[in-house]
Formats: structure tokens, C-alpha cells, sequence
């Protein structure tokens, strides 16, 4: 099996900054491309921002110069750096990885797995 947990979110303030992690578990035989996605309420989930094996990155337009994503391939997790926080980043926020992992004793091609979600909410 292969877990995604995340870690990190919470209630901050207009202007303030928030770190999030993930790492990832299990019977793990290569990561790809890591990242964010996050869902507002009543809206569809959206990318934020992902991160290649070799750290190629890219971000949605609205978090570029104020989130960075960066990730330690040796403890199989991606770090989500959130600075200059508005109200409009508010959302549940989820890790995603493209993940080749063994399961029932196969190695299986390169699947989507999700973290279970945190939420951040920023508010005054």
C-alpha cells in the first residue's frame, strides 16, 4: 500500500505563512512528478504547484512569487512553502504523486496517489 501523508496546514492570518509537507509510504519503487492541487468550497480542485523528479517545477498563475515547492527524493516527501497569504488561498489542499509501486507482489506502472487532504484557512 501506499500513503501520501500530509502535515502543515491551519488558520494564519492575511500576510502571514504557512509550510506544508507530505511524505509518502509504502511499497514505493520510484516518484515522479510530486505537488499540490487545492479545492475550495464549491469549486473544482486545481493544481497549485508540482515538482519533477529532477526539481523541474511550475505554478499556477496565482501563487507564482509567493509559494514555493521543493522536495527531498531521499525521504520521499514535497514541501509546499505559502507566503504572503490571502483569504483566497483558502482551501483543503492535497498531495499528489505519480508513484510506481509494488503491489500483490507486482510491480505496477506509474499510478496517481492522493494525500487525504489539510485544510488552510486564512483569515483575520
Amino acid at each position: 500500500q501506499v500513503q501520501l501523508v500530509e502535515s502543515g496546514g491551519g488558520l494564519v492570518q492575511p500576510g502571514g505563512s504557512l509550510r506544508l509537507s507530505c511524505a509518502a509510504s509504502g511499497t514505493i519503487f520510484s516518484i515522479n512528478t510530486m505537488g499540490w492541487y487545492r479545492q475550495a468550497p464549491g469549486k473544482a480542485r486545481d493544481v497549485v504547484a508540482l515538482i519533477t523528479s529532477g526539481g523541474s517545477t511550475n505554478y499556477a498563475d496565482s501563487v507564482k512569487g509567493r509559494f514555493t515547492i521543493s522536495r527531498d527524493n531521499a525521504k520521499k516527501t514535497v514541501y509546499l512553502q505559502m507566503n504572503s497569504l490571502n483569504p483566497e488561498d483558502t482551501a483543503v489542499y492535497y498531495c499528489y504523486g505519480e508513484i510506481r509501486a509494488i503491489r500483490l507482489g507486482v510491480l505496477r506502472q506509474y499510478d496517481d496517489y492522493w494525500g487525504q487532504g489539510t485544510q488552510v484557512t486564512v483569515s483575520s
